[in-house]
Formats: structure tokens, sequence, C-alpha cells
């Protein structure tokens, strides 16, 4: 099944912001969309559940875009750690050296 990418201009109207928006996220690095042939900007179903995260958080809680990229960075991490606390996981020497280096990375990630 072939994955659903959006022009810019779609992505934007779906979101409820202005296409300028998008290309300032991606300069600070908070999303990467595809790109076609032609340097046009394709955004994935992905992409637009990241958006609508750092839209959230904008708008609604009031997050200032600093803010955004540590949260960012935060979510991965604890995406990585999920796995990893899976008791198979922690019983193996692999895992729990894993699981230490993704700890690190959220120490860090909150500046601790």
């Amino acid at each position: 099944m072939e994955e659903e990418l959006y022009f810019i201009s779609i992505a934007a109207e779906m979101l409820g912001m202005h296409p300028q928006t998008l290309r300032k996220y991606e300069r600070l690095g908070l999303i990467q969309p595809a790109r076609t042939t032609g340097s046009m900007r394709r955004y994935s179903r992905e992409e637009l559940r990241r958006l609508r995260l750092i839209k959230h958080l904008v708008d609604e809680v009031g997050v200032n875009l600093a803010g955004v990229q540590r949260l960012l960075v935060v979510v991965e991490v604890m995406e990585r750690i999920r796995p990893l606390m899976d008791e198979d996981a922690l019983n193996t020497g692999t895992g729990r050296r894993q699981l230490l280096r993704e700890m690190d990375r959220l120490h860090k990630a909150v500046g601790l």
C-alpha cells in the first residue's frame, strides 16, 4: 500500500496553518518532509501527526519553539525506551545497555 503524501498547500490547509510556518518548522529541524525530484515538499501522515503535536504545544500549551524542540526529543527517546522496558529486554545485557543510553539521552534532552 502506497503512503499518502500531501503537498505543502494541502498540508497547511489540513492543519489550519500557513505554508510559511511549515517552512519555518523545517528550517528549525522540527519536521523533515520528503521531497519530489523537483524539490517540492511532500508531507506524510506521520509528519502531519507531528505538526499537529507542534501546533498543540505552541497554540494551546504556550510552549516556545525551543521548548518544542526539547519536548520532541523527549517524545522520541520515550518511544525508543518503551520496548526496552519489556521484561525480556531488561534481562539481557544489551537491553540494559540500550536502556541506559536512552536514559542518558533523555537527561541531556531535559538539560540534566
